[in-house]
């Protein structure tokens, strides 16, 4: 039998916040799974429904579920959609994770760097850093 795919909850997004639109919807998802909204093996609402119902970029909606397959909380089957996975004990520090570069990011956009600033500094930083590990 087919998963049956459930509705989208309501949801505005936060103008004011320095979050881009992606972030802000991805965080509502995973909001949405670790509340039990969305249960494991739900299917989740396509794309484009999820751009349309919320009158936003399809490229958004899906920025937002590539984040959310990266970190774990869906799989895409393709051909079939995108489906819920089974909680993860890490999940805890994926969230801390989050917190930190939430909180890091906002920091940066505090002293005016701008969005690809922080990208271009992150980046070299980690280059910098995975050459110094690895030499």
């Amino acid at each position: 039998m087919a998963a049956k795919t459930k509705d989208i909850p309501p949801f505005e997004f936060d103008e004011d916040s320095t979050l881009p639109l992606w972030v802000q919807l991805r965080n509502r998802m995973v909001y949405l799974i670790t509340t039990g909204y969305y249960q494991p093996g739900d299917k989740l609402p396509t794309v484009r429904k999820y751009a349309a119902e919320l009158r936003i970029a399809y490229n958004t909606v899906s920025k937002a579920y590539m984040g959310l397959e990266r970190d774990g909380y869906v799989h895409t089957v393709r051909g079939s959609g995108v489906f819920v996975n089974e909680p993860q004990e890490d999940r805890n520090l994926d969230e801390q994770t989050a917190k930190l570069v939430e909180e890091f990011v906002g920091n940066c956009l505090e002293m005016g760097l701008s969005y690809d600033d922080i990208e271009k500094t992150v980046s070299a930083y980690v280059r910098k850093a995975k050459e110094d590990h690895e030499g």
